[in-house]
């Protein structure tokens, strides 16, 4: 139940915010995939810079899913209130960064790359990215409201 002149929210904030977090970040090990199999398959590995780009872009999608997936708010002291937060942020700017440069890549060109149509490959990458923004973009604002809210009550 929601009191709207103190601005609570009930504990299912928590629920939300915890699958979509768990969902968002298994959508960012998508996006990271991805790009390694384009990587891989579409011969990205001989593309100099963006090549590296998409091993780089795997490589963080997958330690953070993982940080995303793991119980880093038990870490101790401050680091587990602040873990899930800095990793919600770092996931939706992976998303959000690989997006950016798929969209200067086609317009303008990328490190001297210009990337051309729309191929199953780069359609499954969009959707997956603005899943995983929508995504975590609610896992923080629902955590983080979840978490005032608990605030509020241990404080009346």
């Amino acid at each position: 139940m929601t009191d709207a002149r103190r601005g609570d929210v009930s504990p299912g904030s928590q629920t939300v915010a915890t699958w979509a977090r768990y969902v968002g970040a298994l959508a960012l090990l998508g996006v990271g995939v991805d790009h390694l199999a384009q990587f891989f398959v579409d011969s990205y590995s001989v593309v100099p810079v963006i090549g590296t780009l998409f091993v780089m872009n795997f490589g963080s999608a997958a330690a953070i899913a993982a940080g995303l997936a793991a119980p880093v708010q038990r870490l101790p002291g401050r680091t587990g209130g602040v873990a899930l937060p800095v990793l919600t942020v770092a996931g939706i700017g992976v998303a959000a960064g690989s997006l950016a440069g798929l969209m200067i890549s086609e317009s303008s060109g990328l490190f001297g790359f210009m990337e051309t149509g729309y191929r199953p490959a780069i359609m499954l990458s969009i959707g997956l990215e603005a899943t995983v923004v929508a995504l975590l973009g609610v896992s923080l604002a629902a955590g983080l409201r979840a978490h005032d809210w608990r605030v509020a009550r241990a404080h009346t």
